[in-house]
Order: structure tokens, then sequence, then C-alpha cells
């Protein structure tokens, strides 16, 4: 499959109905900057600066999925407690329907809290998770009300994930019902498994997705080749009476094994690993989301490498947009490149270790910095996962010029990511008048995402950016001129929940305005040269 199939068939994955069954996790993270030794102890002392709360585990499967636009229900168990309420909260925010979400009071919420340091502005690192949980398995009438629950629904999904992360949720009993009761259904499942030797709990699958390590104790097959994952996925498949061995392989992608030992592997492309956590989560979510939209599993494993391969780049679990993936498929497209896979591996035959060189993105085009606001918000959160400022700006930018570049350099100084929102044309009519804008919104948001200071671009219709500021919440707000900060448009938001006003001068002289004159000849707007330029573009221009 070209690249073009794949980005096809990712555009038509819809919005399948997906299970979640497993282990509910919440995940703490306190940012900071790991600035000198303790005088106490030879410890690092961490200066926190940020706290965030996320969810982890089956709940993060869930979070993911979401990202990929699939309707999500979730079954689990949490404690009677503050952390148990916040899990719910978080859950429902996201849009998952936690209806067979049991509580119970004899057991706490599972907790990972994980702390994270920058040192010299570096990119910044785990120093240290602390987990706070019990392993025990559920038993009894919990055990049952779960049960319940998921068979009276079962056949309403697409697929069933199983996410185990052995706290206890994951019975063989419980297992072997939902099982049972998917196959009866139709429903395909889906098992991200435990790190163990025995895999029997996961019996009559239809697939699972254990990792090198994993497979190779649930196996006994030591994996250097990919004819090892192979023949591991290949005893899966025998043991497990699987549909599909699928065995994933960090840097080296994804092995993918039938039931009569034929397998290939599709390879990841090199990319910098900032942290690999959340990267089987989202591996999990995007093979399940692929296979419950009738996808064929050889590009059910492409999607799904590219998936988790954005994961490693982030730091921390961020959930990944469908956006984003399809920008990554276009990138790939236009490179010009295959669909990243090997030919069908003999299983018996000897094979040198694989070196991953999958599809690399071609030439220097640089990813898509033209985002809507929802896009925004998602690639907002997960660079302040990884410590990073953000400033916004906002304006016309009709005719961009030096004064412009100028100003967005100056901008792009005040943080670590500038965000510009740009009136669209129609709000530029409203504000300059209907001579305005001359250069239209799909040209001038292509010119401001060519310059090397502005990180992305998005269009807004009102007349004020106050909606943006809201669900952006930028660190810092910067507008160039002569105003004063009480004078610059939503800087009430901004200062509202502790951002920063800033003014960047302007270079003195230089204007679109001042520009449109010299063209003409005089302070109208429709000189020769403008009606040339219009003539140019044609009838659809002069309109916008």
């Amino acid at each position: 499959m070209t690249s073009s199939d794949l980005l096809a068939t990712f555009d038509n994955l819809g919005h399948p109905r997906v299970l979640v069954l497993g282990d509910l996790i919440l995940d703490r993270y306190t940012f900071g900057n790991a600035e000198r030794v303790s005088q106490e102890a030879p410890v690092i002392l961490l200066r926190a600066e940020q706290r965030e709360a996320r969810l982890g585990g089956a709940a993060n499967v869930c979070h993911m999925l979401r990202g990929l636009q699939a309707e999500v229900s979730c079954a689990g168990v949490v404690g009677a407690d503050a952390d148990g309420e916040l899990v719910r909260k978080l859950l429902s925010d996201a849009g998952v329907d936690h209806v067979a979400l049991v509580v119970d009071s004899t057991r706490p919420t599972t907790v990972k809290e994980r702390f994270i340091g920058r040192a010299q502005g570096r990119h910044p690192h785990q120093m240290l998770r602390v987990d706070s949980e019990v392993r025990d398995p559920i038993v009894g009438a919990l055990e049952a009300r779960i049960a319940e629950r998921l068979l009276a629904t079962i056949a309403e999904f697409d697929v069933v994930l199983v996410s185990d992360y052995d706290k206890g949720v994951c019975t063989p009993h419980l297992l072997r019902e939902v099982i049972i009761a998917a196959r009866a259904a139709g429903v395909p499942v889906l098992v991200d498994p435990i790190r163990a030797a025995d895999y029997s709990r996961y019996h009559g699958a239809t697939s699972m997705t254990p990792n090198r390590l994993e497979a190779e104790m649930a196996t006994g097959v030591k994996i250097v080749t990919t004819a090892d994952a192979i023949r591991a996925g290949h005893k899966l498949c025998l043991e497990l009476g699987l549909d599909l061995g699928i065995v994933t392989l960090d840097r080296d992608g994804m092995a993918l094994v039938q039931p009569d030992g034929r397998g290939e592997v599709f390879p990841t492309r090199p990319r910098a690993v900032y942290d690999i956590t959340g990267a089987g989560d989202m591996a999990l979510a995007m093979i399940g989301v692929a296979l419950a939209a009738g996808v064929a599993p050889p590009q059910a494993l492409q999607l799904a490498n590219v998936a988790a391969g954005l994961e490693v780049e982030k730091v921390g679990v961020a959930v990944i947009p469908r956006s984003e993936i399809r920008q990554r498929l276009v990138e790939t497209e236009g490179a010009g490149v295959n669909g990243g896979r090997q030919p069908p591996a003999d299983p018996n035959a000897p094979q040198a270790p694989y070196a991953a060189s999958e599809n690399v993105r071609g030439g220097s085009a640089p990813r898509s910095k033209l985002v809507t606001l929802d896009e925004l918000v998602h690639l907002a959160a997960s660079h302040r996962a990884a410590g990073r400022k953000l400033v916004f700006t906002n304006g016309c930018f009709d005719l961009l010029h030096v004064g412009h570049v100028s100003y967005l350099a100056e901008a792009r100084s005040q943080g670590d990511v500038l965000v510009v929102g740009l009136n669209s044309d129609a709000s530029v009519r409203r504000l300059k008048g209907p001579t305005r804008p001359v250069v239209r919104q799909q040209d001038r948001s292509t010119m401001l995402a060519s310059l090397s200071a502005v990180d992305y671009v998005v269009v807004f219709h009102e007349d004020t950016p106050h909606d943006i500021l809201r669900q952006l919440r930028p660190e810092v707000l910067v507008k160039g001129g002569t105003y004063t900060p009480a004078e610059v448009v939503g800087h009430e938001i901004v200062e509202a929940y502790g951002g920063r006003v800033a003014v960047c001068g302007l270079i003195e002289g230089v204007s679109t305005t001042k520009i449109l004159a010299s063209l003409t000849g005089d302070n109208g707007l429709r000189g020769p040269h403008f009606t040339a330029t219009v003539a140019a573009r044609g009838p659809k221009a002069e309109a916008a």
C-alpha cells in the first residue's frame, strides 16, 4: 500500500464504538527546574513550577481513543477517594462513558506520580516516579458487577480493548467471560498484556500487542532478529488461539504474524525519543480503531507506527489528535515513499538484525503550522508538558512587511512557542473597510507560516481573539505598537489567569497603509498598481 492509500484509509476510519476494559490509573506530574544539589543530602533539588493530573493506564487508552475520534466506554475500578472522583471527572471531560466503572471502597485509586526536571534550560527528563496502588485481584461481587454490565452491552461495540496493567481488574474469570461473549457477538478483542510467563488468561482473544520483552517472557523466544519476532508471534497464535500475532519492537517497528506462521515486519522511522511513556497505549488505541473500522491488519500496524512514533516525541503521556497523525501521513505522502513494510518473512530463515529506516519525510518540508483552534489546544498541552512557554499575538498581517517580521521575531523571544492569530478576510473587512484585505487569508496564513519565528497560525473570524485566549491560555500575550499593556485587546483575559502582556516596538514609518498609498501614488487604495494586482488574481480575489 502506498502512502496515498494509507492516508485515504486513515481518512475513512469514521467514529467506531470502542469498549475498554482494564486498570484505570491517575497520572500526576510535577514539572520544574532541577537547579542544584541539596545541601542536606547528595540529591537533586527540583524547584516545582507546574503540576498536572492526567488519565493513565486504561483511562489513558480511553483518552487517546477520544483523540482518534472514537466513541468510547470504559470498565474498571477506582477507589472511593478524591483520586477516583478526579478520574471520573477527567473521563467525563474527555467524553468517555464510564457507566461500567465500579467504585471499590476497599482499595485506593491507582496513582503514578512523576517528577520531571529540566537542567540549564535543556529538554526535561523524568527524575522519579512514586506509585500508590493495591494489586489484589477483584473478586466476588465486584467482579460480577463489572461482568454483568459488560455482557449486557458488548454486542453494541465494534471492538473491545483490554488494557491490563496487572492491578487486579483483568482476572482470568472476567476475561474469559468477556472474550467468549465478544466472540459470540463477532466483536474483535485486542489485548495489551502484562509482563508474565503465563498468558493463558488471554486465550481466545483476536490478537494482542506484547512488546519485545513481554513476548520473550511469554514464549521463551529471545527476540534479536525479525525472524525471532515472527517465531514468537507464531507461538502466541498457536498457544492462545489468536487470529493474529502482533509483537511491538520499539525502534524496529512491529511484527504481524498469521496463525500459519507467515509474517512481516513494519518498521518505524528513526526519531528523537523524548519519553516512551504512553507509546504502548497509543499503539493499542490506533490498532483498535483501525480494526474496528474494518482496516486490514497490515495497514492498522502502519498507522499504529505513525501514532506511537508521535507519542514518543512528547514528554509524558500526551493525547495525539487525529489531525496530527493525518499531518504526519500527509508529509510522508509528500515524500513520495511507500507504506513502510518489509516483505513477508520466512519464520525459519535466519536473518540479520533489522536497522529501522521507515518512511522518513522527504526534503525539508516542515510539519504544517496551519491549525484549527481545537488542534492548537491539543498541541499546546503537549508543549506545556515539555515545559515550554506559549506566546500569542494576533493581527491582520495584510501585505506582510519588514515591520511585521521584526515584531514577530521579538514576540517569539518572549517564550518558546509563538502562535499567531490571523483575522479572517471577513473580519478584516469589518475592521479595515471593504477594500481590505489586499492579500487573501489563505495567502496571508501561508506567508506567516513560512517565517521561522512562527510556530503555529490559527485563523479566527471574530473581531477579537478573545475565544482563542480563553481556550489557549497563553503565558504571554504580545502586541506590536505604541500601546500600553492595559490597551492591548484581551489583556484582561490573560492577566486574570496569571499571564503576562508585552508590547513590542515597530519599525517607524513602515505600515501596510503607507505601502498601499505609495503604490497608488496617493492616500487611496484604488490606484493602477492595485487594479493590476486584482486583475491578475481574478474576480474572486477582489471579492475577498
